[in-house]
């Protein structure tokens, strides 16, 4: 069974078991995070598509760890005009483990990982 989130204006696609990172949530290390807006489920062959949500999913998380992105370098040069530009940037993450998954189609569950990092 997998589900279609979205978090942080972006999408993801997660199972039962999966680790992500997402764009930074104000929570503990360890705590149960529910994330309410699932855009579609499925399990097989079938599928349930919100509009724009499915009512009553919920995908169910624990935080594993909160980090910052390798470092993005931004060179912006003009030419001939003796511009040059440097600068960098680090993006905040929440690291997630996807433990349940609920839905009007079905349930599943995964175990915690046995070392969390």
């Amino acid at each position: 069974m997998y589900a279609v989130i979205k978090t942080g204006g972006k999408q993801y696609k997660v199972a039962a078991g999966d680790k992500i990172k997402v764009e930074q949530l104000p929570a503990d290390i360890g705590a149960e995070v529910t994330i309410d807006q699932v855009l579609a489920v499925g399990s097989g062959d079938q599928i349930s598509v919100g509009e724009p949500l499915v009512a009553g999913a919920t995908v169910s998380a624990t935080v594993l760890s909160q980090g910052r992105h390798d470092k993005v370098r931004i060179f912006k040069m003009r030419r001939r005009k003796h511009y040059q530009k440097r600068q960098g940037h680090r993006q905040n993450y929440t690291e997630l483990f996807v433990s349940r998954i609920a839905s009007p189609i079905g349930e599943v569950t995964a175990q915690a990982p046995a070392n969390q990092e």
